[in-house]
């Protein structure tokens, strides 16, 4: 899934005929300065990324005069939030508030409802679990009926049973709608509003927006611009975006590439490739537990071509100190496991003949395993590598094969010190 930047979310909102903040997305301080003066009001700045919690990270800043807006954006663009730098700014015009309310629609996938759920509560401006979890008598909901959709009653009955003063109860109801459609029309997963106001002047506004768009609808709506249609809260490395286009227009099978650091000097990081989600996390949790570190999560499963799985080992083995290669198919899998063995002899061959002692532990169970452990075996006899493969006796024993890549981590470590020209 991906989630859009607030600025791109309220678009569709106001194209939904909803009202929202006039601002502007800026990208140097001297750019907020501007959308600061062009507006002549208070503004509020905001740091432009897709994380929550950003008022209580300090980068959303009041702003009372074009001055204070350009020093904001100066403080906030030189900021970090969970380690990544900051380099785009909302600036909209400061809204004063009467009444903040939250309204929201997700996806419930319960097999007992499975249906889009719309949630408004009269409670606004905060975490709508805790209103519910602390109040719950502040929230009502509704559960659609996709093939009727939602009629404006559905929505005000929704204001009304919370006892919405009878003057708002239109302008809500037709807010509610609208997001529907936009839900629906933009294929979302997630639209929220939180705070949904109800301003000074006696306008229904939406002051911020989170909206998650399914990532298979993303090529279905071009107009969006998502370049990267992943649920991420930061942005995407350059390996990430390199993983992206293997997916992107390769619908057989499926794969995954997630880097977890960049900074690997420390060592005991290992490549982690899995074979379907469940299972990859038996392995990514004996290798924890035996004191390796995991550089990353990849998988290929849904019986991915060898091409694509040669394409994300490449990805994989890219990735700067890795000491080992560590594939973790612990399940009995239905498809053909040779496309896998055929895509990572491939990989090896082509990365890690200058490589000599690095270490790999494969477990591959399932259908054609026996083909594909000979395919590996004999593929890779005479690259200078350390390999073990595994099949189906072990995909209930992964602490043995963490074990055994610990134990080929430090032989690897302990050849590369005693190489000659290595800083002792």
């Amino acid at each position: 899934m991906v989630k859009l930047t607030e600025h791109k979310g309220k678009e569709i909102l106001r194209s939904m005929g909803i009202n929202t903040p006039t601002g502007d997305v800026a990208r140097t301080s001297l750019e907020a300065r501007r959308i600061s003066e062009s507006l002549a009001k208070p503004v509020v700045v905001k740091a432009h990324v897709p994380f929550s919690g950003r008022f209580k990270a300090g980068v959303v800043k009041i702003a009372e005069t074009p001055d204070e807006a350009e020093k904001a954006a100066s403080h906030i663009l030189s900021s970090e939030i969970r380690g990544f730098s900051i380099h785009e700014l909302l600036v909209e015009e400061k809204v004063e508030i009467e009444k903040e309310y939250y309204a929201g629609i997700i996806i419930n996938d319960s097999w007992k409802v499975r249906s889009p759920v719309i949630i408004f509560s009269v409670e606004g401006g905060i975490s709508i679990e805790e209103t519910a979890k602390h109040s719950p008598e502040k929230v009502s909901t509704l559960t659609v009926d996709v093939l009727k959709g939602v009629n404006k009653y559905d929505a005000y009955n929704l204001a009304i049973r919370l006892g919405v003063p009878s003057q708002w109860i239109p302008k809500i109801g037709e807010t509610l709608t609208a997001m529907y459609y936009a839900f629906k029309r933009y294929e979302a997963r997630i639209l929220e509003i939180n705070p949904l106001a109800l301003t000074k002047d006696l306008k229904i506004a939406a002051l911020d927006c989170k909206m998650v768009i399914d990532d298979s609808a993303a090529p279905r709506h071009p107009e969006l611009g998502i370049q990267f249609p992943r649920d991420r809260e930061t942005p995407p490395t350059q390996l990430e975006e390199m993983a992206w286009k293997i997916e992107e227009r390769d619908y057989r099978g499926t794969s995954y590439f997630a880097q977890l650091t960049q900074e690997t000097k420390e060592g005991g990081y290992v490549g982690f490739h899995g074979i379907g989600g469940g299972g990859a996390m038996l392995g990514m949790d004996a290798l924890h537990r035996c004191g390796l570190k995991i550089a990353n999560y990849a998988d290929t499963s849904g019986n991915p071509t060898a091409a694509k799985v040669y394409r994300v080992a490449k990805i994989i083995l890219a990735q700067p100190g890795i000491e080992g290669y560590f594939l973790s198919g612990a399940v009995i899998a239905s498809q053909e496991q040779w496309h896998h063995a055929h895509g990572l002899v491939k990989a090896f061959r082509e990365t890690l003949a200058e490589k000599p002692g690095f270490p790999i532990v494969a477990l591959i169970a399932g259908n054609k395993e026996k083909e594909a452990h000979r395919i590996m075996k004999e593929g890779l006899k005479d690259l200078p590598v350390k390999l073990e493969v595994y099949g189906r006796d072990y995909v209930y024993n992964l602490g043995h094969l963490a074990l055994r890549m610990r134990s080929l981590v430090e032989e690897y470590r302990a050849m590369k010190t005693n190489e000659p020209g290595h800083p002792i």
